[in-house]
């Protein structure tokens, strides 16, 4: 399964699952990420440290290691 971080800027993808765990899984879930959300990878920096999606309205940025935790399908 593929991991969110391993997607290319410019992808749509869907959430399989949520790997994390505890505050940071309930942050996650607040904004919507959750399995069968659809997300819009934007960018990433150029150090691929942080990667800007967007989930249905909004726009936020994630850590490259909060990324690594979301299983994603579709990369397209």
């Amino acid at each position: 399964m593929k991991k969110l971080i391993d997607c290319a800027a410019g992808s749509t993808v869907t959430v399989v699952k949520n790997n994390a765990i505890g505050p940071l899984k309930q942050r996650l879930v607040s904004f919507g990420i959750m399995r069968g959300a659809h997300l819009s990878i934007l960018a990433y920096s150029t150090t691929k440290s942080t990667v800007e999606i967007k989930v249905g309205k909004m726009q936020l940025a994630l850590r490259s290691e909060e990324a690594g935790l979301i299983e994603v399908e579709q990369c397209s």
